[in-house]
This record gives C-alpha cells, structure tokens and sequence, in this order.
C-alpha cells in the first residue's frame, strides 16, 4: 500500500526517486535510466543488462518500462547486409520533466474536484442532521 500523502512529503525523497514516484518505476529501472544517462552512446540491452549486473531479460522488462514511461527513447540500427538491433537513450530531460508536471497539474485538479466533493457531501449530511 502506498505511503500516505504526509508520509510521502515528511520522507527524504531525490529527484530521482520522481521516476518511481510518477511512473511506478522499479529501483532497478532506475538503475537502468542512470546507466542510459550516465553513457556517452546509445546502448544496446545486452550493454544495459551488463552494466547493471543482471540476465538480459530482466534489463529488457526494465528498459521496456522506461519506454513506456517516455523517460528513454529506442532507436533501430540497420546493418548494412541486413537485419537490424535497437539502440536506447534518455528522453530529453526538458521533455521528461514537463511530462511530470502535466502529470502532477492533472492530480492536482482530481484531488482538488475529490476535495470539493468530500466537502459538499459531507456539508449536507451536517445540514440534514442539523434539521432534524
């Protein structure tokens, strides 16, 4: 179950940790978006699950998440006798970032139409009780 709103703004929490916060993201996912930043090139999965000390399918279902998210972008390399294999790289960290904000704006004005609500219905039930 996830930590309560006051937990969440008393805890100690990294830029970082908004990846896992917004997106649902794994520490291991986030292993894998520092590793992709931290890398002057594209990498490949099987660079990824290197550098991270873990089995190729487990980097693949990290990697696909971060995909999911926007926060990394995948690109295909084309061999020139054929086939191809893909590359990964961060998402503009601008683009990121603003991703994150529309996210939050959105919650924002849910919890805020939840307030109201919560208010209204219990604001009658005291005027109903208050009549009786």
């Amino acid at each position: 179950m996830p930590d309560s709103l006051s937990q969440q703004l008393r805890s100690d929490m990294e830029c970082e940790g908004l990846l896992e916060c917004f997106h649902g993201l794994k520490p291991l996912d986030r292993q894998c978006f520092t590793t992709l930043v931290e890398s002057d090139e594209p990498m490949t999965i099987d660079a990824v699950a290197e550098a991270v000390d873990r089995e190729r399918s487990t980097a693949y279902r990290s990697v696909q998440r971060l995909l999911k998210s926007g926060c990394i972008t995948k690109e295909q390399v084309n061999y020139d006798e054929g086939g191809y294999y893909h590359v990964y790289s961060p998402t503009d960290p601008k683009q990121v970032a603003d991703d994150m904000q529309r996210m939050l704006n959105d919650w924002y004005a849910k919890m805020g139409q939840l307030i109201r609500e919560f208010e209204e219905k219990h604001d009658r039930s005291e005027s109903a009780q208050a009549s009786r």
